[in-house]
């Protein structure tokens, strides 16, 4: 593990929960999208991550997607809906993205924090070498 290593790693961590944060965006955007019977329903899209294999930090290994199903939703009032009025909705629970949510902007926010506090190390430690 090298001197700089922090920095690094907490930068593999900022990217990751970035990313995640890009889909529970996108999965709350959509949590509404009305789809006609004969398509598939919006999927939710979640973040596969990764330990780092031969280096350090974790990584985006993929991204998964929820049911094409959806939720079957009775509203005959939709112009989408079919001759018996039914539409295809996401199958995404607003409770669970809003917690994921928190939890990524946590994640984020502990990783700046420790890119923030590498940086203020390594500078007192240049200063140290000055004197």
């Amino acid at each position: 593990m090298g001197m700089f290593d922090a920095i690094g790693i907490a930068g593999t961590g900022l990217t990751v929960h970035r990313k995640w944060l890009d889909a529970i965006s996108d999965n709350i955007a959509n949590v509404n999208t009305v789809k006609p019977m004969s398509g598939a329903a919006f999927q939710a899209r979640y973040v596969e991550v990764q330990e780092g294999e031969g280096v350090s930090g974790v990584y985006v290994k993929g991204a998964a997607f929820g049911s094409a199903a959806g939720r079957v939703t009775y509203d005959p009032t939709d112009p989408q809906a079919d001759k018996n009025g039914y539409v295809r909705m996401p199958d995404i629970d607003l409770g669970t993205q809003m917690a994921d949510l928190i939890m990524a902007q946590r994640g984020y926010q502990a990783n700046a924090a420790v890119v923030d506090r590498a940086k203020t190390s390594y500078e007192a430690a240049l200063e140290i070498g000055r004197n």
